[in-house]
């Protein structure tokens, strides 16, 4: 068996492509990365050469989220017959190890247990537009070095037992909750202003063709113009999250575990993912991670 394989779904998302395929391949090889290429869009394969793609229509429809975890679903499901760990997730979300960890993922992987799902704690690198002028060229991190606790983005994301994924990837059915030391999940939407913006005005097209509402559509509302407000505004307020001194989210990873429950009685399982007001700057040992 492989220790570990990377899966995502893109659709014409290339600069966050780009970065999860330097990421994934540079650890694991591009030929144990999977690349669901929604819409079979020219840039994404020629970007994703060397992966293994998969080309499917890109119609619009508005269970488009239903639809797409059902499919990644089986996808995880399928590839753990060859892989001990599968990592599965949007094209802008990272699994990392701590450098402070002393090995990287894919050693580190190698000592974990099968049979068990595990839940980074989810980091949202955010783009303080008044104090981090430079581009992103490579890297992000070293750019970017402000992140967001994101309860939302502690997804439960490396599979290596049965399980069904929620829509969203935000809840498993499986009834343990393994959070590891080291272990993140860095959300990189609001990592830069400007490839925030082209993605949005991509997605915001996208809903408008499937003729749906927010109301009645299978898609995240953040998809929709009339829930997207103005960017600059909402780039400008990163600047008035509290500042944490250090880097210990060891008190976040125990909040998830007290209030780790049954999702009613839908089978999922979850924690309190409420909206933190925090920040904290990334210390130096985080720069060229990704």
């Amino acid at each position: 068996m492989q220790t570990a394989a990377a899966l995502t779904m893109v659709r014409d998302d290339t600069f966050f492509l780009a970065h999860w395929l330097r990421h994934y391949g540079g650890l694991f090889g591009r030929e144990n990365c999977f690349v669901v290429n929604h819409g079979r869009g020219d840039a994404v394969a020629e970007l994703a050469q060397g992966c293994n793609v998969i080309g499917i229509p890109g119609d619009p429809h508005r269970n488009f989220d239903m639809k797409r975890w059902r499919m990644l679903n089986n996808f995880v499901m399928g590839l753990r017959c060859y892989y001990d760990h599968v990592i599965v997730g949007d094209v802008d979300e990272l699994v990392v190890l701590d450098p402070a960890a002393g090995v990287d993922l894919p050693d580190w992987l190698r000592t974990v247990p099968a049979n068990r799902v595990l839940t980074p704690l989810g980091l949202e690198v955010i783009h303080r537009t008044d104090c981090e002028p430079e581009p992103i060229t490579d890297r992000v991190l070293g750019p970017r070095r402000h992140v967001r606790p994101a309860p939302h983005y502690s997804k439960p994301c490396v599979v290596s037992v049965g399980t069904k994924i929620a829509r969203g990837g935000h809840f498993t059915q499986y009834d343990k909750l393994h959070t590891p030391e080291h272990l993140y999940l860095l959300h990189l939407k609001f990592c830069d202003q400007s490839a925030y913006s082209e993605a949005m005005d991509r997605r915001n097209a996208m809903t408008v063709q499937t003729g749906a509402s927010v109301k009645d559509a299978s898609i995240g509302r953040h998809w929709f113009t009339e829930a997207r407000g103005d960017d600059a505004d909402l780039f400008a307020a990163f600047q008035t999250l509290d500042m944490q001194h250090g880097f210990d989210p060891a008190p976040l990873r125990r909040q998830m575990h007290l209030t780790w429950r049954a999702r009613g009685n839908t089978g999922y399982w979850q924690f309190d993912r409420p909206e933190l007001k925090t920040q904290y700057r990334l210390p130096e040992r985080f720069c060229g991670l990704v």
